[in-house]
């Protein structure tokens, strides 16, 4: 070891007489192990929200969804289903019908997205498995049935069973509301609730699901009409490799509607996006108050070096040039920092460790999905901020360094 390591670590390590050098010192380590801490912590409680936010999604939202590109419904026939089925990586494909709609249901009611699904629509997303009340059942040719989101269910003060049907309005093509009776204006169809779902607030508030037929029925569409195809993978298969296939079959199809294919971040764009900006603004947040607790490691520093004037004194008398006087010191406070910086990493890791094994920290009384606070670790997490508070606090020491007489 040089001797510019050798004076830092005798300088931190070595029995001091208590004094206000040595307080501030401790309260420097400290101040970055917490902040470290929470900057974990933060991160790991927000990528659990963010998973659970994003399963739920994920349970409404198919893997892979094909949708026009221009217009809003395309015809199956165009596609083959068979051959289409056939794409290495496809598991199971459902049909969509999806229109903004009017419901009433005695004398409440609220503007929805119905959305018309076959038979396989629960197999591709699991939205069977978030049914709260009732049964996950679509209708028949004589009795049709609907499954409301949650905040839908309770504006409309629905109950199971179902003592009325609701009353479902769609818009005939080419006609107003403005001048005509609501006969003349909509499509009228009644159905009743059976089910209600609760998945997220965004979903809850606007998506009613029932029979495709029944929407097909109320748009007057053909019967190998949809907005869109839901498509399920099979365990094993990549998405980058299926969407990129998928994409490449739809690419040579000549005639018909132009049709995309979208993974779940193409579906909900502003979700993710607002989640990733969110996340850029927790490192921002987090990294001025590492910032702030640098402070104190250059007060610390600043005294240390004021204190060991007599040591400095004697280190330029023996012919020790200045630079290497500052690099001992530097040294020492990088020392300091990488000190509370592996400590705040490790008691961030049991904190969010007994958070994931014990739920400690509840979600309140409220309806929640999960009962406690959900925490998901991530290595890249810990990189990252080992080297921020690593970066901003040797960015703090060496500028007082430089600043400092030595």
């Amino acid at each position: 070891m040089r001797i510019e390591g050798l004076i830092a670590v005798r300088y931190l390590f070595s029995r001091k007489q208590r004094s206000v050098v040595n307080v501030i010192s401790w309260i420097s380590l400290v101040g970055l192990m917490v902040s470290t801490t929470a900057l974990i912590v933060v991160l790991s409680v927000y990528n659990g929200i963010g998973d659970i936010t994003k399963n739920l999604f994920g349970t409404f939202d198919p893997e892979l969804s094909i949708e026009p590109s221009q217009g809003k419904t395309f015809h199956t026939s165009a596609l083959d289903l068979q051959e289409f089925s056939t794409i290495e990586g496809i598991d199971k494909i459902s049909c969509l019908t999806e229109e903004i709609a009017w419901i009433t249901h005695g004398q409440n009611q609220a503007i929805i997205k119905l959305r018309g699904v076959d038979e396989q629509y629960a197999a591709v997303t699991g939205i069977d498995t978030l049914v709260l009340r009732g049964n996950y059942t679509l209708g028949d040719s004589q009795t049709q049935t609907l499954i409301v989101g949650g905040q839908i269910f309770h504006d409309l003060a629905m109950t199971i069973p179902a003592t009325m049907p609701a009353a479902i309005h769609i818009p005939k093509r080419g006609t107003t509301a403005i001048g005509h009776t609501t006969d003349e204006a909509f499509n009228i169809g009644y159905a009743y609730p059976v089910a209600n779902f609760f998945i997220q607030q965004d979903i809850d508030r606007q998506y009613v699901i029932t029979d495709i037929d029944f929407v097909r029925q109320l748009m007057r569409y053909d019967s190998d009409e949809v907005t869109s195809l839901a498509l399920k993978l099979k365990p094993d298969a990549d998405l980058d490799e299926v969407k990129q296939a998928v994409g490449d079959y739809l690419s040579g199809i000549h005639g018909g509607t132009p049709l995309v294919v979208k993974d779940r971040y193409d579906q909900q764009p502003l979700y993710f996006k607002i989640y990733r900006t969110e996340r850029l603004g927790i490192y921002l947040i987090l990294s001025l108050i590492i910032l702030i607790s640098t402070l104190s490691l250059v007060a610390s520093l600043s005294l240390l070096i004021l204190n060991k004037n007599d040591d400095i004194f004697m280190l330029r008398s023996m012919g020790m040039e200045r630079r290497n006087i500052r690099r001992a010191f530097l040294l020492e406070g990088l020392l300091i920092c990488a000190i509370a910086v592996v400590a705040g990493l490790v008691l961030g890791f049991i904190i969010c460790f007994l958070q994931q094994q014990f739920g400690i920290i509840g979600m309140g009384d409220g309806n929640f999905v999960v009962s406690a606070f959900p925490v998901a670790m991530r290595a890249v997490d810990f990189l990252t901020t080992f080297l921020l508070v690593m970066a901003i606090s040797a960015l703090s020491v060496s500028l007082t360094i430089r600043r400092a007489r030595i």
